[in-house]
């Protein structure tokens, strides 16, 4: 690792520059509720394309995702105009909002090729819907990744876990502003099934929304990486305010060796993908699960996402403020774990009555469970990323978190297919199609129950010692 001068860091989060900060976290809230509640609704519901090819077009945007470890580890070692992570911020950003507008007019224009186009036009237009979810998310991994590689090296040890807690508390915010906005914006479009018509106002609506993302990143990120600033802090991590040489980031090499260090990795890694599982394994279908089984129409499936979103933000405080000081990261993971179990049953279940009101209260006591549980996972995420390639060790648990929702959105599509194509009977229910969701919610149900399972083998102190030794290494091999 290359070495200059000592520097200071930057000084530590204040709660006003960690609420800025956390703007552009909420923005990628707001965009995850477009993409995999509205957009997805539109497809499967109105456009009637095979939950299948949905998924797997949506998953794209995931299946990048190993691309997340490499955009941490340059964002590490390769400063661009003296700056680690806002260049490849900003970079990313300009690149998913083009995109995001891209998108409406492609996916009209294949479901117009799936309905009247020979098989070679259909298969170039699922193509090129791959290929821009994937472009987008590659974009998102080269934006998201420094991002909070950035949160890391602006704070201490000890104002890690309130910083990370606010910023995900503004993202629950972007969720539910943009299922608000979506209800708002587009209740004029139900019982409206013209695809022109749905097109121009759709186009129209994510044109304001990026707009207004491109505006909010601007404003959470401007001036909160000073020129000198660098990803170095000294080997105890206490990252902002550190003396400690400056340190331009691991090669790729010495990252894997850090990475590859403690199988406690792999263990964490296994937790994060069953645990995402089991909470967005419902994610492509849960809009449609409001429109067939509860008969909802497109603004009020969208509002299902604020009623998670303001369950989700209760959660996270009340893990952040009690669970996790009176039981400890691990057990207050354990326990939203077994909460999102139980609220997934409750979710299937609902369906059985067919009342809206049931399906909306069991949404905020799911989205409640779920921040619980993100609460646990975010902290002991932490326990789990060392300081000393921070960029690298965020982008392995973000590929952890996109592989599992690529996985959701393909597993929760093609169960929804394999529902509806299997004789399955469930004799009083309110609705036909509740049986093939029913089959979806079951699945992710033991998708939580595993990420329970795995947490029994679960050891922060000793991913601490194991990488230390490994970075004892590193740092050997590069004196030699």
């Amino acid at each position: 690792m290359r070495s200059a001068a000592p520097q200071a860091g930057p000084p530590g989060l204040s709660l006003p520059a960690t609420l800025r900060l956390g703007l552009f976290q909420g923005c990628l809230g707001c965009l995850a509720v477009i993409f995999a509640g509205l957009l997805n609704r539109v497809m499967i519901t109105e456009l009637a394309l095979p939950g299948l090819l949905v998924g797997v077009a949506l998953a794209f945007e995931q299946f990048v995702s190993p691309t997340r470890i490499w955009f941490g580890q340059i964002s590490d070692s390769r400063p661009l105009a003296g700056r680690h992570r806002l260049p490849y911020i900003w970079l990313g950003t300009l690149l998913f909002c083009g995109l995001a507008v891209l998108s409406v007019p492609l996916i009209f224009q294949v479901a117009a090729l799936w309905r009247d186009g020979s098989g070679w036009a259909v298969a170039a237009g699922v193509a090129a819907l791959c290929a821009l979810f994937a472009a987008y998310g590659l974009s998102v991994s080269l934006a998201s990744t420094p991002y909070l590689a950035l949160v890391i090296d602006r704070t201490t040890e000890r104002e890690r876990p309130r910083a990370v807690g606010l910023i995900w508390c503004l993202l629950t915010v972007g969720i539910v502003v943009g299922a608000i906005a979506i209800s708002l914006s587009l209740r004029d479009l139900d019982g409206v099934t013209d695809p022109s018509v749905l097109r121009e106002v759709l186009l129209g609506f994510m044109g304001r929304v990026v707009l207004v993302v491109l505006a909010l990143t601007l404003v959470a990120t401007l001036g909160m990486e000073p020129r000198s600033n660098g990803p170095g802090v000294d080997r105890e991590g206490s990252g902002a305010g550190s003396t400690s040489p400056r340190d331009d980031g691991p090669t790729l090499r010495q990252a894997w060796t850090l990475i590859t260090s403690s199988r406690q990795v792999l263990v964490f890694f296994s937790f994060l993908v069953f645990f995402n599982l089991g909470l967005f394994l419902q994610d492509p279908i849960l809009e449609s699960y409001g429109a067939e089984v509860f008969g909802m129409p497109i603004a009020a499936t969208a509002s299902l996402n604020a009623y998670w979103g303001m369950g989700l933000m209760g959660g996270l405080l009340l893990a952040g403020l009690w669970m996790v000081p009176k039981w400890g990261k691990l057990g207050t993971a354990r326990l939203g774990c077994r909460l999102i179990a139980i609220s997934l049953v409750l979710l299937g279940l609902a369906g059985l009555t067919g009342r809206v009101p049931v399906l909306q209260t069991v949404m905020v006591l799911f989205g409640l469970a779920a921040g619980v549980g993100t609460n646990g996972a975010l902290v002991l995420m932490l326990d789990f990323t060392l300081p000393q390639a921070a960029g690298t060790f965020v982008g392995v648990w973000g590929l952890a978190q996109a592989l599992s929702r690529a996985s959701g959105k393909v597993l929760g599509g093609g169960l929804l297919d394999l529902g509806r194509g299997l004789p399955l009977r469930w004799f009083g229910a309110s609705s036909p199609a509740f049986p093939a969701y029913a089959l979806v919610l079951g699945v992710e149900t033991l998708m939580a129950i595993a990420a329970l399972v795995v947490l029994s083998s679960l050891n922060p102190r000793q991913f601490r010692d194991d990488t230390d030794r490994g970075l004892d290494q590193v740092l050997a091999l590069e004196i030699e």
